[in-house]
């Protein structure tokens, strides 16, 4: 994969550069820096789980960035970074937060995750070069492990901070290795004992703008550069076991088999059928690993892991119990069995009224859509006032190498990023 590497000449969004000189850092330019790390020969694209030599590279290149324009950087129990950007007063308080994260799924875009940090440093440059001094402090958040594509709970970072997941199950999850969080933490300079809800951190914060690419076609057929964000879909994970018996492939007669395998693709076929059903419904299985895994060994046991998405959590739900049912049935027919669990389960938030409404005055050409993926921003929803700006993808496609935004369009996100965290810094009526 080919990110952009330079600003088109005549493009707008160069006038907007801090001195309006295509050789100063723009978005597509700290993401070449970073284009190079992590990327997947296998899969193609980019894969950069958490606490990998990719994401904590990556941690260490947004810590040396933010400290080049004069942030107070520091990593907190829940391996969040913060950039702070103080008041002249240096007081914590009701400040304007803005982020994202920098961890990948599998073989993903260079994009998601990374455009909304490059463009929250862009911003601030930005920022610096209009002279703002912001009234209220202004702080740039990178969450870990937002995708849950390491420890299989997505969002895992914020939801610490929030309280919203146990400490002690998050101590307790395995990454596909066996291996537990508390022990990657720890080996990656973490207390794991101190990890949990961050009440204080909570009461310093008084908006999130987190900014993102759009992770579908809607921009792109509005042919618009950048929207705000009006709502995420309720989504969760579920993890199906389904439990056989193991044998040898060559010496067991397809009549004496109880092979989950088999269940497991009658399983998949409905869990599709199953989503149809459902207007506006989406189940997704990604990731199915048979137990042991041999080519010549019946599997005793395949795990598949579920993803349901709908915009009514009551439907959600009874997808899912619904998925449930017939995976016993189809189990049974196979003489197998089948338990599934919860992993994660965030329902549909609609961002704050009053905060859209702030940045729709400020960015007043910008359409309001909403997304069937989940954010950080969804998880602080509950807790203060949160938004997103979403800038175009020009392929729709995302969570893969495919994944693209413009340099003009990225650069004009930043703008976007900018004016906003502008308008809520230094204006004492922006929500709080």
């Amino acid at each position: 994969m080919s990110l952009p590497q330079t600003i088109p000449t005549g493009d707008p969004a160069a006038a907007a550069l801090p001195s309006g000189r295509t050789s100063d850092p723009t978005v597509a330019s700290l993401l070449q820096d970073i284009s190079t790390i992590g990327t997947d020969t296998f899969r193609g694209g980019y894969s950069r789980p958490v606490f990998s030599t990719a994401e904590t590279d990556l941690r260490g290149w947004f810590v040396e960035q933010a400290g080049r324009r004069g942030l107070d950087v520091h990593t907190d129990q829940n391996g969040i970074i913060w950039a702070w950007w103080d008041t002249a007063a240096r007081t914590r308080k009701d400040a304007v937060v803005t982020g994202s994260h920098l961890d990948s799924v599998p073989g993903g875009g260079g994009y998601d995750g990374p455009l909304g940090v490059a463009s929250a440093l862009i911003a601030v440059d930005l920022l610096k070069a209009r002279g703002l001094r912001p009234r209220r402090p202004l702080a740039i958040a990178v969450f870990p492990e937002e995708e849950g594509s390491r420890f299989g709970v997505a969002c895992l970072g914020s939801r610490l901070l929030t309280g919203s997941l146990d400490p002690d199950k998050a101590r307790r999850l395995k990454d596909p290795d066996g291996n537990t969080y508390a022990d990657v933490a720890a080996a990656n300079g973490q207390d794991p004992r101190l990890i949990g809800a961050d009440y204080a951190t909570l009461q310093q914060l008084g908006v999130f703008v987190e900014l993102h690419v759009e992770q579908g076609r809607g921009l792109a057929d509005l042919d618009q550069p950048v929207a705000i964000g009006s709502s995420i879909l309720g989504h969760g994970r579920w993890k199906l076991s389904i439990s056989g018996q193991g044998n040898h492939a060559g010496t067991t007669l397809m009549r004496d088999r109880r092979d989950p395998m088999v269940a497991a693709a009658k399983i998949m076929v409905s869990i599709r059928d199953t989503a149809r059903k459902y207007r506006d419904a989406r189940a997704t299985v990604g990731r199915v690993q048979p137990v042991p895994g041999g080519t010549n060994v019946i599997a005793s046991r395949v795990d598949l892991w579920i993803d349901a998405r709908h915009p009514d959590d009551s439907v959600t739900a009874a997808l899912v119990e619904a998925i449930g049912l017939n995976a016993q049935v189809f189990a049974a027919e196979e003489g197998c069995t089948a338990a599934m669990t919860m992993e994660s389960l965030s329902p549909t938030v609609h961002f704050d009224g009053g905060l859209r409404s702030r940045l729709q005055e400020l960015l007043p050409a910008a359409p309001v859509l909403a997304t069937g993926a989940g954010h950080d921003a969804g998880v602080l929803g509950p807790h203060l006032p949160t938004a997103m700006i979403f800038v175009r993808n020009p392929t729709g496609i995302s969570h893969s190498p495919e994944e693209l935004v413009e340099d003009w369009d990225a650069e004009a996100g930043a703008l976007a990023l900018a004016d906003s965290l502008a308008g809520l810094a230094g204006d004492t009526r922006a929500p709080r």
